[in-house]
């Protein structure tokens, strides 16, 4: 295994993601389309479809922990390209809903299996007080795969089969990278640490309310993600080549979500929650009125790739806070939460296009999303912010340095010396 700085295992986590998120997961709704017109599938079994690799994505983050654990980082991130491959080399070769289901299932177990594999070597591999920053860097991996996809869209609209055998091979090589950089160890814990305290009844309303939140938000987002170029297509007449310039502007404005979450973190994430899902929800809206109009759709998906990302970014550093010293908890549970609203909502958007049209169903979701943002002052704030809480707070905290972890010379890094670098 070669050894990563803090920097390194930020980016390369970042690439690990760009194939388990971006390819495997998240470009899918950039070939609906094309898919959709070979394969002679309505919107409804589409919406049923898109929904398949979240709720795999649900069940391989319960036991992703445990595969860690058991398994160690490296194989567990092996094991998730592994699936990648499988995935999208069955959905370049499917040739009906049946087949194509099997392809994105898999797909949805590579997608949850990478996080908890990466948080794992993380805890080894990353100082503590960057933990945050790094998880926030990493996650704007999701939209660097997007981006990816987009060329390949403008130059073989219809190639869709060709996409994902080449997808597949990037997802090749993602499981040598990982095999060669992330540790065969979960975690580095002295014989004298001791274990992280017992999660509190606070700790745990504010994740409840965290996931809340979570939940609403892959709601909304899944109208975008999966009908989006559809409806740029059916609604506006565009032709699919142009749907990738939906998706470039949305990969690109997403990398800027790691630098506007990190701005939430420091100063005040309720008033962020609450801007970042109205925009989230006024691309809908924006997208929906203008379908025929190629610049107005791409500032959407500007809007629309800014928002997701910094919402998700939020959710991440939201959850790290709560839960100091967890990384193999704390990071799975907004993810969850975000991937059960995605699932949800897919059929529900599937089944609002077929009986009311495109512009009706987004309007719908647009509307849930804008109220729900009226609610963000119920956004949970970090224990240590408020000074009754103090106490407490300081105990989880002692809880979290007790996982010593190494740094870059092998040597254990202190409490005291984790304190000095937080930024």
């Amino acid at each position: 295994m070669k050894s990563l700085s803090n920097t390194g295992f930020a980016l390369f986590g970042a690439v690990l993601i760009a194939i388990s998120y971006g390819l495997a997961r998240f470009a899918f709704g950039l070939f609906v389309p094309p898919i959709r017109a070979e394969l002679d599938l309505t919107p409804d079994v589409i919406g049923i479809i898109g929904a398949l690799p979240l709720i795999s994505f649900l069940l391989a983050t319960l036991v992703a922990p445990i595969f860690a654990d058991r398994l160690g980082a490296r194989n567990t991130a092996v094991l998730s390209c592994g699936f990648g491959v499988v995935g999208m080399a069955i959905i370049s070769q499917a040739s009906g809903a049946l087949s194509l289901g099997l392809g994105v299932l898999a797909c949805g177990i590579c997608t949850g299996l990478m996080m908890p594999a990466l948080t794992a070597a993380m805890q080894a591999m990353v100082s503590w007080a960057v933990h945050g920053r790094v998880s926030s860097v990493m996650n704007v991996g999701a939209s660097i795969g997007v981006a990816v996809a987009v060329p390949v869209v403008l130059l073989f609209s219809s190639a869709w089969r060709s996409a994902y055998l080449f997808f597949a091979v990037l997802a090749g090589i993602g499981v040598v990278a990982a095999w060669y950089f992330i540790p065969s160890v979960s975690r580095v814990i002295p014989a004298n640490a001791a274990p992280p305290i017992q999660i509190s009844v606070l700790q745990w309303s504010r994740l409840f309310r965290l996931s809340l939140f979570a939940f609403v938000m892959g709601f909304v987002s899944s109208a975008y993600w999966i009908f989006a170029p559809d409806l740029m297509i059916t609604l506006g007449g565009l032709t699919p080549s142009a749907t990738g310039w939906l998706w470039l502007a949305v990969g690109i404005a997403g990398i800027g979500g790691a630098v506007a979450a990190d701005l939430a973190d420091r100063n005040n994430p309720p008033i962020t929650h609450s801007l970042m899902l109205v925009m989230l929800s006024a691309s809908l809206a924006l997208l929906a009125a203008s379908p025929d109009q190629l610049v107005l759709a791409a500032f959407s998906g500007l809007v629309f790739g800014l928002a997701y990302m910094s919402l998700t970014g939020l959710y991440l550093m939201t959850s790290i806070r709560l839960l100091p010293g967890r990384l193999s908890m704390g990071p799975v549970l907004p993810f969850m939460a975000v991937a059960l609203g995605q699932a949800t909502g897919s059929p529900v958007v599937g089944m609002l296009v077929s009986e009311f049209g495109y512009a009706n169903a987004f309007a719908t979701f647009s509307a849930i999303g804008i109220l729900v943002a009226m609610l963000s002052p119920l956004y949970p704030r970090y224990i240590d912010q408020e000074p009754e809480e103090e106490v407490e707070d300081q105990t989880g905290l002692q809880a979290a340095y007790n996982y010593q972890l190494l740094d870059e010379d092998g040597e254990p890094l202190t409490p005291v010396e984790d304190k000095a670098d937080k930024p």
